[in-house]
């Protein structure tokens, strides 16, 4: 799904951009009501181990993922043994299963759950209950769940809320009115720590609303970036591209390219977790071919154009350059000394249930 353009509204947005936010907002009361009865009405399950969860306020792409491997680095730098947990969005896999990424495929484990398996161990489940329980009983120390901060299911220690300093939280509506999963003050009761992701060189902040408040609710804002390493930076510089992203927000990525000094022929946008087809790939390499020009992607799509087994599709993962990008903490030490802090509480609890067990 491609987020509609009057979410993310100009400065001085006409009255045509304001118009379908008050036409929806009938049913933003309504997803925001049924959300709010879902968080009442499910208690959620601990398990033994700490969970940290890294989430967003918003629908569509916020970094959640680079965000998600910088935690778990940190995580191990103090001595923890963290495991990924996600709910393998776009595969087959219901699990619990650990991903295996020279088994597995985008289509059966999904695209995001391929990434944090080539940094450690990862598990998807469609419960995350019972995915947290088998990452638990696999030695996990900690978990990093991938995304879920709106599930109730699972009991949260610490939620890190990703925000793209570019689009900040958009109009301020929920879905549909805007892109909020949740009222934001409903969803800040709830967060331990606000991410302020910007691109390599950006100097955003939150937006004030939000900024203000954190401030209210006693949320730390820790600034992080998200860029391509100077080596891989390099690589792209002067040359020409055929672009092309399904992922929250293809446009963040084009912008990066631009940012490294890529000439961009032509960027598609696909929505997020596209399946390329044939007829796309085919698409996608005369097109190259046409304009004399590489073709380029996210390491996301790359993980899910290996799944095809067609001749363009084939030929498409092979003729595509990929740019990685990480995700730095700018405050690395404030970190450490949360996660200590919120880890030790989560620990201290005598709610949690030994392992195997369940507890409410």
């Amino acid at each position: 799904m491609k987020s509609p353009e009057f979410w993310y509204p100009s400065d001085a947005p006409s009255f045509l951009v304001r118009a379908p936010r008050v036409l929806l907002a009938p049913l933003a009361l309504l997803y925001a009501f049924g959300g709010r009865t879902r968080q009442r009405m499910t208690p959620p399950e601990r398990v033994s181990v700490p969970v940290v969860c890294v989430g967003n306020f918003t629908a569509g792409g916020a970094g959640k993922t680079p965000v998600s491997i910088a935690l778990f680095e940190q995580l191990r730098e103090i001595g923890e043994t963290p495991h990924f947990l996600s709910r393998g969005y776009g595969g087959r896999e219901t699990g619990p299963t650990r991903v295996n990424t020279q088994k597995h495929r985008a289509a059966d484990v999904g695209d995001e759950p391929l990434l944090l398996g080539r940094h450690g161990p990862a598990w998807v489940s469609a419960d995350r209950v019972a995915g947290a329980f088998a990452a638990e009983q696999d030695g996990a120390s900690v978990i990093v769940l991938d995304d879920g901060f709106q599930n109730p299911r699972l009991h949260k220690d610490m939620s890190l809320i990703v925000v793209d300093t570019e689009v900040g939280i958009g109009n301020g509506a929920v879905i549909p009115a805007g892109p909020l999963r949740e009222p934001l003050d409903r969803a800040i009761e709830r967060t331990s720590i606000i991410v302020a992701l910007s691109r390599d060189g950006a100097t955003r902040d939150i937006p004030s609303d939000l900024s203000t408040l954190a401030l209210k609710h006693q949320v730390t804002v820790i600034k992080a970036s998200l860029g391509a390493e100077p080596s891989i930076a390099a690589r792209v510089k002067d040359r020409s591209f055929i672009a092309y992203a399904g992922i929250g927000r293809p446009e963040k990525f084009f912008a990066t390219l631009r940012a490294l000094g890529a000439k961009l022929i032509h960027a598609e946008a696909f929505p997020d977790h596209y399946m390329y087809g044939e007829q796309d790939a085919a698409r996608l390499l005369h097109l190259a071919e046409n304009e004399t020009a590489a073709l380029i992607t996210t390491e996301k799509d790359a993980s899910r154009l290996a799944s095809l087994t067609g001749t363009a599709g084939t030929a498409l993962f092979e003729a595509s350059e990929t740019l990685p990008v990480t995700a730095k903490f700018r405050d690395r030490d404030t970190l450490k000394v949360l996660l200590k802090k919120h880890l030790d509480a989560a620990r201290a609890s005598h709610t949690y249930a030994p392992p195997g067990t369940r507890s409410a």
